[in-house]
């Protein structure tokens, strides 16, 4: 009889410990999902405009009026403070200049139409990397991230401005992209991200955390490409799949948008390190 019991507590002590697992899964997966508004916004805005031309101007301009109002009503909300609106401007910056020059070296393009172009790129363009660093300040404060055993200040920045610098150099000289990540793992190797959800604290290794925001990016990347966002060679006579190796590029660049976020962080003492 005793084992009966015993048997029936421990089924019960496993239903349960399912039943709380599902709901901090849950739980994530929707604040993962508030923190994405900015991004959806921009996918629907794609999918819209690819389905319903809209009168009087060019889709690329609508996208860039959608990208403006939505950000304005980000700060607006309080979604978004001022700091982080630097931040995330910064990025559209960095992401454009990106754009500039991939688009020279003929990486993708713009094929459509736009009034607001600079050398063949629709200025919305910058605002899908905003997005991205949008996501790690809203993932930010509702996870309430903190780092463990964070890296020296110049040594992360050194590191973010040689895989950003590498984005264009390549085309001119070696690409150091399997240095970069041999480096990124040695400088983080004993780092991590502790982050809350439900009440409860977890942990992840901070290079795996880049890994997997990096891939879900890639993921993102195949539906905008598939709704025009822009088009790689390879798109020109019909959609196919983006490559997978795309996913090592994305890594670096979720990197260098993290520390950039990181960074304003800890300046404005928001996430102190935890050395334990």
């Amino acid at each position: 009889m005793s084992v009966t019991i015993q048997h029936i507590s421990e089924k019960k002590a496993l239903k349960t410990k399912i039943g709380n697992s599902l709901k901090q899964l849950i739980f994530f997966g929707w604040e993962q999902a508030l923190s994405c508004l900015f991004p959806v916004v921009i996918f629907l805005s794609l999918a819209i405009t690819k389905m319903v031309p809209l009168p009087m101007l060019p889709r690329y301009d609508w996208l860039l009026i959608i990208c403006l109002l939505m950000q304005w009503w980000m700060v607006r909300s309080g979604l978004e403070t001022r700091d982080e609106l630097k931040v995330i401007t910064l990025f559209h910056l960095i992401g454009l200049a990106l754009e500039l020059f991939k688009v020279h070296m003929g990486s993708w393009s713009y094929p459509e139409d736009g009034y607001v172009k600079i050398g063949g790129v629709p200025l919305y363009s910058g605002f899908m990397y905003a997005s991205v660093a949008s996501y790690l300040c809203q993932a930010w404060r509702r996870l309430q991230v903190k780092l463990v055993k964070w890296p020296p200040f110049l040594i992360v920045v050194s590191l973010a401005a040689a895989i950003y610098l590498n984005f264009f150099t390549h085309h001119y000289w070696i690409d150091i992209r399997l240095w970069l990540f041999v480096s990124v793992i040695i400088v983080f190797w004993k780092s991590w991200v502790s982050y809350e959800v439900g009440g409860t604290r977890y942990r992840m290794p901070l290079a795996l955390s880049f890994v997997l925001i990096g891939f879900f990016i890639w993921i993102a990347e195949n539906i905008t490409t598939f709704f025009g966002a822009w088009e790689y060679p390879n798109q020109a006579e019909a959609w196919s799949l983006v490559h997978l190796g795309k996913v090592s590029s994305w890594v670096l660049l979720v990197i260098v948008s993290f520390l950039i976020v990181a960074t304003l962080k800890r300046v404005k003492g928001e996430s102190q390190p935890d050395r334990g």
